[in-house]
């Protein structure tokens, strides 16, 4: 197939758009792939579709292969099925609602459990109808309160999304790692380099959750890894527990005046100074911090809650709203503090905390804090510490609780070395959903003895349009974008160029010779722009290769670019279709 660019729907652009914040954000549109609508929400132009057409084709191939059936169902869905789940309230502010002119409630689908597990409920009830396995490629929309970069984080985007059944445990384990391995060979297609982590299942649940993440500057999500192989979404790693220490025989704590340690740093140098300890001088380490949170459920109660960490160690969000969830979290403000006068800030102690003080405010310690520890920290008391204080002993928490950030060089939890940290962006999603959404949607089938089972699912899902900037953001140069040949819009680029026939001629029998071989070919025919502007947009647009017909035209000469290794070199038209092959 060969498209004449003097006909396509395309208008490249020669400067950055003012809001795009990442490269590829960039390129695409200035090379007219997508075009912006609003924040988070983007137009596909002919060449963008191509390529996620490409993508899509990847996908399929390797779902069907696995065994899975492709369907489509709606993006605009009823309310009951996700009230019944209780997501209609836990998705929060994340959630497009809206209502018919009936007042009915509507939502723009974020996802798709309860419609598919619906759906088979609706046609099947036998336990030999299982295993059984669909997907569909389709629209999902939330409500992001800050998107950004482009396709990577947007409001409207497109997933695969698959779902499996099984009568058994034993069944969803099969079917789990069926689709596991399936993308495995589709990220092995698309060239996307990917790190499998553990990973927290959120809103989602289910008994395992693993992460596809493309290790990448720009990725949002933090995870760890070590050289023994085990690897973690920062939400999902599980500190080590320390072993319990004898209480028995520690000293009574003793009170520290600190009239001026606004810091963890100032009260270490000044515990040193008034109470140095044999041995070694105090740390950071051996400071317990209390960190004052602000959750706010879902029936929109605000609630305080401390957090007791090690003093050398911060409070990661992400990981405290699943500490947490289905809560938001935040920072307690000074309006808090006012209300809560027991809590003197900068000198919080565990002392007047938990859910049985006088305080009420429950209280949490990080999986470090084990009984038989002994800390300094607040005597709430302005102006006073206290050192000494034995965890079991001197304070008891509610419970405890992974805020606490994850670093390089923390140990792997089971035991495979220490940890380094990377960035990446998640490309593909596997849970073991379990029962959870069949139970309430009442998903049974009849077993072999004849009575009610119920169904247990798998859900797992792709970003197509995350993959396809991903892609544009792995594959470019200082001059546009580089496609791997897999997922060009196009196999070759022609380009004529000059004002000489003679060029034209040649580029026009190249064209038709190259459609001949059946390659997919972008012919730059356009008459009246200059050559400049030609090859700008061919180093934009970023075919694999590109074919200049210019000046050796005359002398049976062309120009033959490798996009992706930046080679150009002159090449007899005689050997053009060896050399196109070859790259």
């Amino acid at each position: 197939m060969v498209t004449r660019l003097s006909h396509l729907f395309l208008r490249t652009l020669r400067d950055d758009p003012s809001d795009a914040e990442v490269t590829s954000a960039k390129l695409l549109v200035r090379a007219g792939y997508v075009r912006r609508q609003s924040p988070g929400i983007f137009a596909w132009l002919p060449l963008g579709l191509k390529v996620r057409a490409r993508i899509e084709a990847i996908i399929r191939d390797e779902m069907v292969a696995a065994g899975a059936q492709e369907v489509l169902l709606p993006a605009l869905l009823p309310r009951e099925p996700y009230e019944a789940t209780n997501r209609w309230t836990e998705y929060g502010d994340g959630m497009f609602r809206l209502q018919d002119r009936k007042g009915a409630d509507y939502l723009l689908a974020p996802t798709h459990e309860e419609m598919f597990a619906l759906l088979v409920k609706d046609l099947y009830g036998s336990y030999k109808d299982l295993p059984v396995t669909l997907f569909q490629i389709q629209d999902k929309y939330r409500d992001e309160a800050r998107p950004r970069a482009g396709l990577l984080r947007g409001r409207e985007f497109t997933m695969k999304d698959a779902y499996s059944f099984d009568l058994t445990d034993e069944g969803l384990e099969r079917s789990y790692q069926v689709m596991r391995d399936a993308y495995e060979k589709i990220f092995a297609r698309l060239g996307l380099e990917y790190v499998i982590v553990k990973a927290d299942a959120g809103a989602m649940g289910g008994s395992k959750s693993e992460e596809f993440l493309h290790p990448i500057g720009v990725g949002e999500d933090t995870f760890v890894r070590s050289a023994g192989g085990y690897a973690a979404n920062v939400e999902a790693y599980v500190t080590p527990v320390p072993d319990v220490l004898p209480i028995e025989g520690q000293p009574e704590p003793v009170l520290l005046p600190a009239s001026d340690t606004p810091t963890i740093e100032t009260l270490v140098a000044h515990a040193n100074e008034i109470a140095p300890r044999d041995g070694a001088p105090w740390t950071a380490a051996d400071t317990l911090k209390n960190v004052v949170l602000a959750l706010t459920h879902l029936d929109g109660t605000r609630e305080i809650v401390v957090v007791g960490l090690p003093g050398d160690r911060d409070v990661d969000l992400k990981r405290a709203e699943v500490a947490f969830a289905p809560a938001e979290v935040e920072p307690a403000g000074d309006d808090d503090f006012r209300k809560h006068t027991g809590l003197v800030k900068g000198y919080i102690g565990p002392q007047v905390l938990g859910a049985e003080s006088t305080t009420g405010i429950r209280y949490f310690v990080d999986p470090r804090v084990v009984d038989g520890t002994a800390w300094i920290t607040g005597a709430n008391e302005r102006g006073v510490h206290v050192s000494g204080l034995v965890a079991g002993r001197d304070f008891v928490a509610d419970g405890v609780a992974e805020v606490s950030d994850v670093r390089a060089g923390d140990p792997a939890p089971d035991g495979s070395g220490p940890l380094e940290t990377a960035r990446g962006m998640e490309i593909g999603h596997v849970f073991q959903l379990g029962r959870k959404y069949a139970e309430a949607l009442g998903l049974k089938v009849q077993d072999e003895n004849g009575k009610l089972a119920t169904v247990t699912m798998g859900s797992y899902g792709i970003g197509v349009t995350r993959i396809l900037a991903i892609l544009a953001e792995a594959h470019n140069d200082e001059k546009g974008l580089a496609w791997p040949k897999n997922v060009a819009p196009f196999d070759v680029h022609v380009v004529a160029t000059g004002k000489d026939e003679v060029a034209y001629d040649l580029a026009t029998s190249i064209v038709a010779e190259l459609e001949g071989e059946r390659f997919e070919v972008l012919y730059d025919d356009r008459p009246k722009v200059s050559p400049g502007v030609k090859l700008r947009d061919a180093e934009l647009l970023g075919m694999p290769i590109v074919v200049v017909a210019g000046r050796g035209a005359a002398d049976g000469v062309v120009e033959l670019w490798n996009r992706a290794s930046g080679e150009r070199r002159d090449v007899p038209v005689a050997e053009l279709l060896e050399a196109v092959r070859a790259i």
